[in-house]
Protein backbone atom coordinates (compact mmCIF):
# COMPACT_ATOMS: atom_id res chain seq x y z
CA UNK A 1 0.00 0.00 0.00
CA UNK A 2 1.80 3.25 -1.03
CA UNK A 3 1.89 6.21 1.97
CA UNK A 4 -1.07 8.08 0.43
CA UNK A 5 -2.78 5.27 0.84
CA UNK A 6 -1.75 4.63 4.15
CA UNK A 7 -2.13 8.15 5.26
CA UNK A 8 -5.78 8.10 3.77
CA UNK A 9 -6.98 4.85 5.84
CA UNK A 10 -5.48 5.87 9.52
CA UNK A 11 -8.84 5.96 10.59
CA UNK A 12 -9.13 2.61 9.88
CA UNK A 13 -6.47 1.56 12.03
CA UNK A 14 -7.52 4.13 14.86
CA UNK A 15 -10.72 2.34 15.31
CA UNK A 16 -10.37 -1.24 14.28
CA UNK A 17 -7.56 -4.11 15.57
CA UNK A 18 -7.46 -7.74 14.33
CA UNK A 19 -8.08 -9.70 16.96
CA UNK A 20 -5.77 -12.62 14.95
CA UNK A 21 -3.04 -11.58 12.04
CA UNK A 22 -4.30 -11.08 9.12
CA UNK A 23 -2.54 -8.39 5.89
CA UNK A 24 -3.96 -4.86 6.98
CA UNK A 25 -5.42 -4.59 3.91
CA UNK A 26 -8.59 -6.07 5.64
CA UNK A 27 -8.68 -4.14 8.21
CA UNK A 28 -8.30 -0.86 5.82
CA UNK A 29 -11.05 -1.18 3.87
CA UNK A 30 -14.03 0.26 4.33
CA UNK A 31 -16.93 1.60 3.56
CA UNK A 32 -16.69 6.01 3.57
CA UNK A 33 -18.55 8.55 1.76
CA UNK A 34 -16.16 11.37 1.65
CA UNK A 35 -15.00 11.14 -1.78
CA UNK A 36 -12.83 13.85 -4.05
CA UNK A 37 -14.97 15.09 -6.63
CA UNK A 38 -12.04 14.05 -9.35
CA UNK A 39 -12.17 11.61 -12.41
CA UNK A 40 -10.08 8.61 -11.88
CA UNK A 41 -8.15 7.43 -14.80
CA UNK A 42 -9.80 4.86 -16.54
CA UNK A 43 -7.18 2.08 -16.75
CA UNK A 44 -7.52 1.93 -12.41
CA UNK A 45 -10.92 1.14 -12.74
CA UNK A 46 -10.25 -1.26 -15.56
CA UNK A 47 -7.71 -2.50 -12.93
CA UNK A 48 -10.50 -2.52 -10.23
CA UNK A 49 -12.88 -4.91 -12.83
CA UNK A 50 -10.08 -6.93 -13.68
CA UNK A 51 -9.90 -8.24 -9.50
CA UNK A 52 -13.18 -8.40 -9.29
CA UNK A 53 -12.88 -10.54 -12.69
CA UNK A 54 -10.62 -13.11 -10.91
CA UNK A 55 -13.15 -13.81 -8.34
CA UNK A 56 -14.37 -17.59 -8.00
CA UNK A 57 -17.41 -19.07 -8.65
CA UNK A 58 -19.53 -22.28 -8.74
CA UNK A 59 -18.57 -24.65 -11.60
CA UNK A 60 -16.78 -21.42 -13.08
CA UNK A 61 -20.13 -19.65 -13.95
CA UNK A 62 -18.88 -16.30 -13.31
CA UNK A 63 -22.31 -15.02 -13.06
CA UNK A 64 -21.65 -11.27 -12.08
CA UNK A 65 -21.60 -8.27 -15.09
CA UNK A 66 -20.88 -4.78 -14.06
CA UNK A 67 -22.51 -1.54 -15.71
CA UNK A 68 -20.27 1.17 -15.25
CA UNK A 69 -20.29 4.94 -15.91
CA UNK A 70 -16.89 7.19 -15.02
CA UNK A 71 -17.95 11.11 -13.65
CA UNK A 72 -16.80 12.72 -16.84
CA UNK A 73 -19.49 10.35 -19.14
CA UNK A 74 -22.10 12.04 -20.81
CA UNK A 75 -24.35 9.36 -19.00
CA UNK A 76 -22.88 10.28 -15.46
CA UNK A 77 -26.33 11.92 -14.44
CA UNK A 78 -28.24 8.85 -15.33
CA UNK A 79 -26.54 6.36 -13.13
CA UNK A 80 -26.54 9.31 -9.84
CA UNK A 81 -30.37 9.48 -11.09
CA UNK A 82 -30.69 5.50 -10.33
CA UNK A 83 -29.42 5.85 -6.30
CA UNK A 84 -31.96 6.53 -3.53
CA UNK A 85 -31.45 10.34 -3.12
CA UNK A 86 -29.34 9.72 0.28
CA UNK A 87 -26.79 7.92 -2.06
CA UNK A 88 -26.82 10.26 -4.18
CA UNK A 89 -26.23 13.17 -1.98
CA UNK A 90 -22.62 11.68 -1.24
CA UNK A 91 -21.60 9.37 -4.56
CA UNK A 92 -22.23 12.19 -6.83
CA UNK A 93 -18.85 12.99 -5.82
CA UNK A 94 -17.28 9.93 -6.67
CA UNK A 95 -15.11 8.58 -9.50
CA UNK A 96 -16.93 5.77 -11.18
CA UNK A 97 -20.32 4.45 -10.25
CA UNK A 98 -20.58 0.59 -10.92
CA UNK A 99 -23.87 -1.60 -10.83
CA UNK A 100 -23.33 -5.32 -10.28
CA UNK A 101 -25.61 -7.83 -11.17
CA UNK A 102 -25.74 -11.31 -11.22
CA UNK A 103 -26.90 -14.18 -13.76
CA UNK A 104 -30.00 -16.21 -11.81
CA UNK A 105 -29.71 -19.26 -14.24
CA UNK A 106 -26.69 -21.52 -14.85
CA UNK A 107 -25.80 -21.78 -18.43
CA UNK A 108 -27.57 -24.85 -20.68
CA UNK A 109 -25.14 -27.71 -21.08
CA UNK A 110 -25.45 -30.77 -23.48
CA UNK A 111 -29.30 -31.48 -23.44
CA UNK A 112 -29.46 -30.40 -19.73
CA UNK A 113 -31.88 -26.55 -20.09
CA UNK A 114 -30.76 -23.75 -17.86
CA UNK A 115 -31.05 -24.18 -14.24
CA UNK A 116 -31.74 -21.88 -11.45
CA UNK A 117 -28.16 -20.89 -9.81
CA UNK A 118 -28.60 -21.53 -5.62
CA UNK A 119 -25.06 -19.12 -5.70
CA UNK A 120 -25.36 -16.53 -8.06
CA UNK A 121 -25.77 -14.16 -5.45
CA UNK A 122 -22.64 -15.25 -3.24
CA UNK A 123 -20.60 -15.99 -6.43
CA UNK A 124 -21.14 -11.63 -7.23
CA UNK A 125 -20.61 -10.76 -3.75
CA UNK A 126 -16.82 -12.36 -4.14
CA UNK A 127 -16.57 -10.53 -6.87
CA UNK A 128 -17.46 -7.16 -5.45
CA UNK A 129 -14.77 -8.52 -2.26
CA UNK A 130 -12.05 -8.44 -4.58
CA UNK A 131 -12.93 -5.24 -6.33
CA UNK A 132 -13.40 -3.44 -3.30
CA UNK A 133 -10.04 -4.82 -1.74
CA UNK A 134 -8.36 -4.09 -4.93
CA UNK A 135 -9.59 -0.39 -4.54
CA UNK A 136 -8.10 -0.08 -1.78
CA UNK A 137 -4.92 -1.68 -3.13
CA UNK A 138 -4.35 1.18 -5.42
CA UNK A 139 -5.44 4.22 -2.69
CA UNK A 140 -9.33 4.29 -3.68
CA UNK A 141 -12.15 3.21 -1.26
CA UNK A 142 -15.23 0.91 -2.85
CA UNK A 143 -18.54 1.71 -1.03
CA UNK A 144 -21.74 -0.62 -1.72
CA UNK A 145 -25.03 0.63 -1.49
CA UNK A 146 -28.47 -1.29 -1.51
CA UNK A 147 -30.45 1.87 -1.42
CA UNK A 148 -31.01 2.02 -5.38
CA UNK A 149 -33.98 1.73 -7.59
CA UNK A 150 -34.50 -1.83 -8.44
CA UNK A 151 -36.96 -1.74 -11.06
CA UNK A 152 -35.81 1.63 -13.07
CA UNK A 153 -32.35 0.53 -13.17
CA UNK A 154 -33.16 -2.86 -14.99
CA UNK A 155 -35.34 -0.64 -17.19
CA UNK A 156 -32.86 2.34 -17.77
CA UNK A 157 -29.52 -0.26 -17.91
CA UNK A 158 -31.29 -2.90 -20.30
CA UNK A 159 -31.24 -5.92 -17.64
CA UNK A 160 -32.07 -9.05 -19.12
CA UNK A 161 -34.86 -10.55 -17.23
CA UNK A 162 -32.65 -13.43 -15.85
CA UNK A 163 -30.18 -11.17 -14.05
CA UNK A 164 -30.87 -10.20 -10.41
CA UNK A 165 -29.94 -6.36 -9.84
CA UNK A 166 -27.57 -6.75 -6.45
CA UNK A 167 -26.05 -3.43 -5.52
CA UNK A 168 -24.42 -0.05 -6.66
CA UNK A 169 -20.76 0.76 -6.11
CA UNK A 170 -19.24 4.05 -5.78
CA UNK A 171 -15.20 4.46 -6.07
CA UNK A 172 -13.12 7.17 -5.17
CA UNK A 173 -10.10 8.48 -3.19
CA UNK A 174 -11.28 9.30 0.17
CA UNK A 175 -10.84 12.63 1.13
CA UNK A 176 -11.92 15.07 4.38
CA UNK A 177 -15.21 14.09 6.12
CA UNK A 178 -15.74 17.68 6.56
CA UNK A 179 -16.98 17.78 3.21
CA UNK A 180 -19.84 16.34 4.09
CA UNK A 181 -23.14 17.23 5.68
CA UNK A 182 -22.90 17.71 9.31
CA UNK A 183 -24.78 14.61 9.98
CA UNK A 184 -22.37 12.88 7.74
CA UNK A 185 -19.71 13.69 9.24
CA UNK A 186 -20.67 11.84 12.31
CA UNK A 187 -20.82 8.74 10.58
CA UNK A 188 -17.65 8.74 8.69
CA UNK A 189 -15.66 6.29 10.53
CA UNK A 190 -14.90 2.72 10.05
CA UNK A 191 -17.67 0.38 11.43
CA UNK A 192 -16.25 -2.25 14.09
CA UNK A 193 -16.89 -6.12 13.82
CA UNK A 194 -18.10 -8.95 15.93
CA UNK A 195 -15.51 -11.08 17.72
CA UNK A 196 -14.66 -14.08 16.24
CA UNK A 197 -16.06 -16.52 18.85
CA UNK A 198 -19.77 -14.98 18.12
CA UNK A 199 -19.05 -15.99 14.32
CA UNK A 200 -17.06 -19.01 14.19
CA UNK A 201 -18.05 -22.12 15.92
CA UNK A 202 -16.65 -25.78 16.26
CA UNK A 203 -18.81 -28.79 16.01
CA UNK A 204 -21.79 -27.16 15.68
CA UNK A 205 -23.92 -23.60 15.80
CA UNK A 206 -23.66 -22.03 19.03
CA UNK A 207 -26.68 -20.16 21.00
CA UNK A 208 -26.99 -16.22 20.59
CA UNK A 209 -27.66 -15.39 23.78
CA UNK A 210 -29.68 -12.28 22.23
CA UNK A 211 -31.34 -13.87 20.15
CA UNK A 212 -33.33 -16.73 21.41
CA UNK A 213 -34.62 -18.26 17.86
CA UNK A 214 -30.97 -18.62 16.70
CA UNK A 215 -30.90 -21.79 17.49
CA UNK A 216 -34.30 -24.67 17.96
CA UNK A 217 -35.39 -25.43 21.79
CA UNK A 218 -34.18 -29.10 21.73
CA UNK A 219 -33.70 -31.45 24.70
CA UNK A 220 -30.48 -32.78 23.31
CA UNK A 221 -28.99 -29.01 22.86
CA UNK A 222 -29.45 -27.82 26.53
CA UNK A 223 -26.86 -27.56 28.92
CA UNK A 224 -23.28 -25.78 28.76
CA UNK A 225 -23.18 -24.74 25.36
Amino acid sequence: MTGFAQRLHATACEYRQADHPVDPLFVNRWSPRAFEAKAMPEGDLYTVLEAARWAPSAYNIQPWRFIYAMRDDAHWNVFLGLLDPFNASWAKNASALVFLVSDTLTPAHGASPAQPSRTHSFDAGAAWAQLALQATTMGYQAHAMAGIHFDEIRQRLAVPGNYRVEIAIAIGRQTDPRDLPPALQEREMPSPRLPLEEIAFSERFARDPDNADSMPLDDSVQGDQ
